[in-house]
């Protein structure tokens, strides 16, 4: 059958493919710069996978988990069991909704103030300048560009020992469609993802059991922020089981999931979450007629500037890989565009933060320990655990701390926290790492009290004081 055609030669000096975080900035900066910017988006909503699947209700879910279990905390009643949150997924982040809305009628109108045609439909190449858009209505226009710009994320990967079936064994976009609260879960993997929800869920009184083949899980960060991480889970009920090799995942038919292991044993549960990583979303793009190549590991080469080896096609976001982080998919935007513009971008900072909203938050940016340790002979740590700033008891959050990885010089190399607010706590130190700054920065200045922001003077002061111990030492050897 034919396909209808609407609106066909449409033609622009640069199309965005996905309207997530990396497109959103890549389109407004284009158009900033004179272009003339249409953003093409396969879902009736803009924001993509970050605004409507992922980080915005995932966080949302988060914060409501938090505030239940605080307030639970005020009656004596709940001080001494853990009790299973009693209703639907959707009635603990029904007021995500209204956000999810707003969130999505901002970004709209500021493509449209920008000048931005937004496309909804599915495009794909015909050829390295065209892109055919199929509609919901079953047309199809063609649309053409003297650039393009592939930001159109990821998805998660679907291992075929795990039989996901968005019911019974869902994955990191279905989950939070979950009906209601099961009595027991387990969440398959160690990452980001499989961190954040497993711990929400268990503060919430699941029963969930985490299970990764590596020793233990977020094997990324300073193991200081791993072991908090581990304790917490631990003390609300979760269990972590590492050096796993999972043989396969199945609905038995009836009511359990049973996922069986190479050792031979087998964990049955009500519910199961796979979160085993996410792949690019190139599917469905037909972009071998675009040009551009796609190496073994299934992801785009590209240049610094995000550039592909079709000179005028860039990439940015999620499906470029690693990091995957909305804040990094940002600037990556950007910096495409800036590089189609032929305007200076600045250099690209080595200091991404990394921030996990699991419970407790943790949040990194520098080196960990080991890693300073390795490369800076005599470097130390210092701490400010939240117990013992006033803040902390006054939040009744008490529960976390600062750290700070520090060269024998005084330089600060690396920032760790865990515990409430982290993943703005961190903040204060990437802008010292990114001045080269030394404790003394944070000794000699005065920071607004009682605030967690002074926890960089107690850490900074350990860390004078491990220095100066570390000097006496050396100094009678």
């Amino acid at each position: 059958m034919k396909e209808a055609m609407s609106r066909s030669n449409d033609v622009f000096d640069v199309i965005v493919v996905g309207s997530g975080p990396a497109g959103q900035k890549a389109a407004i900066q284009a158009a900033k710069g004179g272009k003339r910017v249409a953003i093409c988006e396969q879902a009736r909503e803009i924001g993509g996978a970050c605004v409507h699947q992922g980080t915005i209700p995932s966080k949302a879910l988060r914060e409501r988990a938090v505030e239940r279990y605080r307030a639970g905390l005020r009656f004596s009643e709940l001080r001494s069991a853990r009790h299973l949150y009693q209703g639907s997924v959707a009635e603990l982040i029904g007021e995500v909704t209204h956000i999810v809305k707003a969130h999505d009628h901002y970004m709209t109108e500021q493509l449209v103030r920008n000048g931005i045609q937004i496309v909804h439909g599915r495009a794909s190449f015909e050829d390295p300048h065209t892109l055919r858009v199929r509609h919901t209505d079953g047309k199809a226009s063609i649309i053409r560009a003297e650039y393009v710009v592939l930001a159109n994320g990821s998805k998660p990967r679907a291992p075929d020992n795990v039989a996901i079936d968005h019911e019974n064994i869902y994955d990191s976009d279905s989950i939070l469609s979950l009906a209601y609260l099961p009595q027991t879960m387990i969440v398959l993997g160690g990452g980001v993802i499989a961190c954040e929800y497993a711990s929400v869920f268990a503060l919430l009184g699941v029963q969930v059991t985490l299970v990764d083949r590596y020793p233990k899980p977020l094997g990324f960060l300073d193991g200081d922020l791993t072991e908090c991480f581990l304790n917490y889970f631990e003390q609300h009920g979760g269990v972590f089981i590492g050096e796993s090799e999972l043989v396969d995942v199945e609905f038995d038919g009836v009511s359990q999931v049973e996922s069986t292991f190479k050792d031979g044993s087998v964990l049955r549960t009500d519910k199961a979450m796979c979160a085993l990583g996410r792949v690019s979303q190139v599917d469905g793009l037909r972009i071998e007629n675009s040009g551009v190549k796609i190496n073994d590991r299934k992801l785009i080469d590209l240049d610094a500037n995000g550039r592909t080896n079709v000179s005028h096609i860039f990439v940015a976001g999620d499906v470029v890989g690693p990091p995957s982080l909305a804040s990094a998919s940002m600037e990556q935007g950007r910096r495409v565009a800036c590089a189609i513009l032929n305007v200076d971008s600045g250099k690209f900072s080595e200091y991404i933060p990394t921030g996990i909203y699991s419970v407790p938050d943790l949040a990194s940016v520098g080196l960990t320990e080991n890693q300073a340790i390795q490369k800076f002979p005599g470097a130390v740590v210092g701490r400010a655990n939240f117990k013992e700033i006033a803040r902390g008891q006054i939040a009744q959050s008490q529960e976390g701390m600062l750290k700070l990885v520090v060269a024998a010089d005084r330089t600060v190399l690396g920032i760790h926290a865990v515990g409430a607010y982290a993943t703005e706590l961190v903040h204060i130190g990437q802008m010292g790492l990114l001045t080269g700054a030394k404790i003394d920065t944070f000794i000699e200045n005065i920071f607004n009290f009682p605030t967690y922001a002074e926890s960089y003077r107690v850490a900074s002061l350990d860390a004078h004081g491990a220095l100066l111990k570390a000097s006496s030492q050396q100094a009678v050897a």
